[in-house]
């Protein structure tokens, strides 16, 4: 197997050189799928139940109600790792209320119900052309048994078939099956799009494993044989890759700033509120850091669904629903909060090295930049409720 050597961006190093890392590596997948078994030892990850809170009465003036008004003190409390039921999206208001958002149609749903193994993705806005899996990559046991989703908007939708793609009778486009969603709960795009990205638990109920790529990749490599190598061969429960430049979440605040990637005083609330509860530099906590990089390059993640990685998803969800939709700031924090508050039952982490993510997955550029609107306030920093102590 490939050593790790996790590269780090720099200021100094010309374009050309820095370029010529951002390459893909070989990887030692099996030859085929034939055969293939979970092995007998993997699931021995840390057990509790989950379920999720499906409605509120007492319905807040401001924000969107998919997420939920969760109080400072239930975020709190949902980070134990215990049976518990927790803000997860999908929240809906009292009888008669309307839908809170991201509706499917019942066809869907009760297709979406069947998944075991599940690739998915999604364009809003229009804001990205198709990419197509590599069909010659992908194996006749795949084809026929996994779910490959693609959740479109309506406007996505039109676009698509106005270039071609347009669904067959069983709403397929190549390998995807494309999935309408009506009624977006958000108005940010990017912040829609964590909805199919982070709850794959909620979406896909009897799933066992879930693989997420955003509408930049094209997926080069059999679904089968990514989950045999990210999860069960590093007997890892979730999977996802560093950044390609970036180690530390100061880097990555100072990035988004400079871009203009979202409003600044927004991600200077959320930077602070992290900051009072512990989040440090990644070479600044006098330890060896616990993760190779605490900024993810999160277009690609490989998960199973078990009770901590749904816990951890969720909790990362939330958190980009209470603060800013650059779910890159809240990675971090997320799973080291998670770590610290419970003991000897951590969340299974195989954080893979970029060139790997390159290899099974080819990069394009997005379409278009879509606009972003920041949570309300009162919801980001509701201080009435105790408490950041960990």
């Amino acid at each position: 197997m490939l050593g790790r050597k996790w590269i780090r961006g720099t200021h100094s190093m010309p374009r050309s050189r820095k370029m010529s890392l951002y390459v893909p590596c070989e990887i030692e997948f099996l030859p085929s799928v034939e055969n293939l078994v979970e092995p007998a030892d993997y699931n021995n990850f840390t057990q509790f139940s989950l379920s999720y809170i499906l409605k509120e009465e007492h319905l807040a003036s401001n924000g969107s109600l998919f997420g939920g008004h969760q109080s400072l003190q239930e975020r709190e409390e949902t980070y134990y790792a215990k049976n518990q039921s927790l803000h997860c999206g999908f929240i809906e208001g009292p009888e008669d209320y309307p839908s809170s958002g991201f509706d499917l149609d019942e066809r869907d749903r009760a297709y979406m119900d069947t998944c075991r193994v599940v690739v998915s993705s999604c364009i809003f806005g229009g804001s990205d052309y198709l990419r197509r899996p590599t069909k010659s990559k992908i194996s006749s046991y795949s084809k026929k048994n996994v779910c490959f989703i693609m959740f479109l908007d309506e406007l996505t939708l039109a676009t698509l078939s106005s270039e071609g793609h347009v669904p067959d009778e069983n709403g397929s486009i190549g390998l995807w099956r494309s999935v309408v969603v009506k009624n977006l709960p958000y108005k940010d795009m990017r912040r829609a799009g964590k909805v199919p990205k982070l709850l794959a638990q909620r979406l896909f109920p009897s799933a066992l494993y879930s693989i997420w790529l955003d509408s930049k990749l094209r997926l080069n490599a059999d679904p089968m044989l990514i989950i045999e190598y990210f999860l069960w061969r590093k007997k890892a429960e979730y999977a996802i890759s560093v950044h390609y430049d970036r180690t530390c979440v100061w880097e990555e605040v100072l990035q988004n700033k400079r871009l203009n990637k979202y409003n600044h005083t927004a991600i200077d609330e959320q930077f602070y509120f992290y900051q009072s509860d512990g989040l440090v530099k990644f070479n600044d906590s006098g330890q060896e850091p616990v993760l190779p990089s605490y900024v993810p390059e999160g277009s690609f993640i490989v998960r199973a669904h078990t009770p901590m990685s749904n816990l951890f998803s969720c909790l990362w969800f939330n958190e980009v629903n209470r603060f800013t939709s650059r779910d890159q700031l809240s990675f971090t924090y997320t799973y080291l909060k998670l770590r610290r508050m419970n003991t000897g039952r951590n969340l299974h982490l195989n954080m893979f090295k970029d060139c790997e993510r390159r290899a099974v997955a080819k990069l394009f550029h997005h379409r278009t930049n879509g606009t972003a609107d920041p949570p309300p306030t009162d919801l980001r920093m509701n201080k009435t409720h105790s408490s950041m102590s960990s």
